[in-house]
């Protein structure tokens, strides 16, 4: 029954602990708002200002494994590149240690005196008081947050006490101290190391139970050194359970975690008991105090980052090897190395590499929108999550595409050059608008499968009509820029004219199924939803086609550019538009349509 009422105390102030810290984090991110991501994204130019930089911010979030978790999420996005976020986490990793620190305060007591004012029950009650007034009288947000981090820092110094208070009585336990000296094996402390730190996922956790244990006065040296190796490497866990759903980098990025701290275990343990093999240290057998495991925990992970800073280009090809990259991606890649900096001073080839990428732009632009489509008809969760990794990516290229031609503004031009550096800006900008549009119908085909909305066998059927349109429309708009051809370019605007009329045909065709009971509101909401973006698909297609067709003229007004502007005047287009009006028209035949494309077919 003791030992029931012990372990039940030590995992109470382990909870305690865990919750103060967390609340105490949470707090101060708040108060910071996203000036520690903006920080994190900006001052990493160099390694050492990363390490600088990754050391601060943990130090005042306290969890090397949130800020990980933060970076992995830069690095995923794009904004941040692999060989940053490396100094990142290594400054992570000494930043982690300095909590340790901040639990030597509760370790300060005495009877009388400064002591008796310094005891850490004394600055835990003030710190609380004070804190407490704050969440509840202040009535800013700030003030509210920073009594939300004196409240954890209480809490937090509480739970230490609970938990040093649990394990006192262990200091006379025979099978305890047989117990630590098991540990004093180097393999059986590190995987208790690994072992606990993966349950409590917070290295800091660790060390603080640490610090608990040698209150008893029997914790040595050789049985928290290994424990001590074994921390960072359970750390992980939680960094790489995060790192499931990220893409290629962000995956490498949690592995540099994973890796940082393992080599740091292997290069620390092979070297100290190496050399203890010849020389046998006379500290091993040297008693640990609060002190002691925050210095200990501090000098092996500040000593582990300047062994391997050296080697960060080794470690970015390292993860880059262990996490491949597919041919696609690959592909993917190919086209953002197009954009290179040094032809920036030679404007015609600057522009010839963007029109390079922006064709791998517009041929996975093409993809998406009828892969988006393919879902209102076949829902599959595998192709709607491909379908948002795609506009991502379609969201990167316009990123980079426009960052490259904002830049290339910048050096001088011909007149010719300049309009079709500025045509581009406003191409890039339609084919984004679209891949927006076409990720919107996937989130609507997933809501429409999550809640069984089903339409009626007419409102489907007039639905896949407009669809069939609007593959053909941005079949051509594809096609046509990839080839550049003008002539094709002009089928589009007549197209995407009988698309909004059929749009709006058909939202009163709904209306009047609303009315009398053939279909239900909540269908005729997202009928309508799905139609809107069909237009706004055909309305940017001939927006991007207006601009193909009038990049030769020479006194075109290059801000005079808007999806309304078709050229509606000209025999071609009255040709276009009678012969897809007859093509698309809505029949009442008794035939069923329904509008699907391979994802293959190019």
């Amino acid at each position: 029954m003791e030992i029931f009422s012990m372990v039940l105390s030590l995992l109470s102030g382990v909870a305690l602990f865990l919750f103060g810290m967390s609340l105490m984090g949470d707090g101060l991110k708040q108060v910071a708002g996203n000036k520690l991501e903006a920080f994190l994204y900006k001052m990493t130019n160099t390694p050492l200002k990363g390490v600088a930089l990754g050391t601060g911010v943990t130090s005042v979030i306290q969890s090397s494994s949130a800020t990980t978790v933060m970076v992995i999420g830069f690095v995923n996005s794009g904004m941040m590149k692999l060989k940053q976020a490396i100094g990142i986490i290594m400054g992570a990793n000494i930043g982690t240690s300095i909590t340790g620190w901040i639990l030597c305060l509760s370790y300060i007591d005495g009877s009388n005196g400064i002591a008796k004012v310094l005891s850490s029950a004394t600055i835990a009650a003030v710190v609380a008081v004070i804190g407490t007034i704050m969440r509840m009288i202040c009535k800013r947000t700030t003030h509210k947050n920073i009594g939300n981090i004196m409240l954890g820092f209480a809490i937090l110094m509480t739970g230490m006490q609970t938990m040093s208070g649990a394990v006192t009585p262990l200091r006379e336990s025979k099978v305890f101290i047989d117990m630590l000296t098991m540990f004093s094996n180097p393999i059986a402390g590190i995987l208790v190391g690994i072992a606990f730190t993966a349950v409590l996922q917070s290295a800091s956790a660790t060390v603080g139970v640490l610090q608990a244990l040698s209150v008893t006065g029997i914790l040595t040296f050789s049985s928290a050194f290994p424990i001590i190796l074994g921390i960072g490497v359970g750390a992980s866990c939680p960094v790489l359970v995060s790192a499931i759903g990220a893409n290629k980098n962000g995956k490498r990025t949690a592995l540099v975690y994973l890796l940082n701290d393992t080599f740091g275990m292997l290069i620390w343990s092979i070297g100290f008991y190496t050399i203890n093999a010849f020389v046998h240290f006379d500290f091993l057998d040297n008693i640990m105090s609060p002190v002691s495991i925050a210095l200990l925990n501090t000098v092996f992970r500040l000593v582990t980052v300047c062994v391997l800073f050296p080697f960060i280009n080794k470690l970015e090809k390292l993860v880059c090897w262990l996490v491949k990259d597919s041919a696609e991606e690959l592909e993917d890649e190919a086209d953002f190395d197009l954009l290179e900096e040094r032809l920036l001073a030679y404007p015609a080839l600057a522009i010839g590499q963007c029109h390079r990428a922006m064709s791998g732009m517009a041929k996975k632009l093409r993809k998406n929108v009828n892969r988006a489509m393919n879902l209102l008809n076949e829902y599959q969760q595998s192709k709607f999550d491909k379908v948002q990794k795609k506009e991502d990516l379609i969201d990167k290229y316009e990123s980079r595409l426009g960052d490259y031609l904002i830049k290339l503004t910048k050096h001088e031009m011909n007149t010719a050059q300049t309009r079709q550096v500025s045509l581009y800006l406003h191409t890039i900008n339609d084919f984004e608008r679209i891949g927006d549009h076409a990720s919107y119908i996937a989130y609507m085909s997933s809501d429409m499968h999550e809640n069984k909305t089903q339409f009626s066998e007419d409102a489907w059927d007039e639905l896949n009509v407009v669809m069939e349109a609007v593959r053909e429309e941005i079949n051509l708009t594809c096609k046509a820029f990839l080839e550049n051809d003008k002539e094709m370019a002009q089928r589009v605007a007549p197209l995407g004219m009988v698309i909004t009329t059929l749009c709006d045909e058909l939202k009163m065709r709904h209306v009047e199924r609303m009315s009398s009971g053939g279909c239900g509101l909540e269908e005729g909401t997202v009928f309508t939803d799905i139609l809107n973006s069909f237009n706004r698909i055909a309305a940017h297609c001939a927006s991007a086609m207006v601009a193909l067709m009038n990049s030769d003229k020479e006194n075109m007004d290059t801000h005079i550019h808007d999806s309304k502007v078709y050229p509606s005047d000209s025999a071609e287009y009255k040709t276009y538009l009678n012969e897809y009006n007859q093509k698309y028209e809505i029949k009442k035949d008794g035939e069923h349509m329904r509008s699907m494309e391979p994802e293959e077919v190019e």
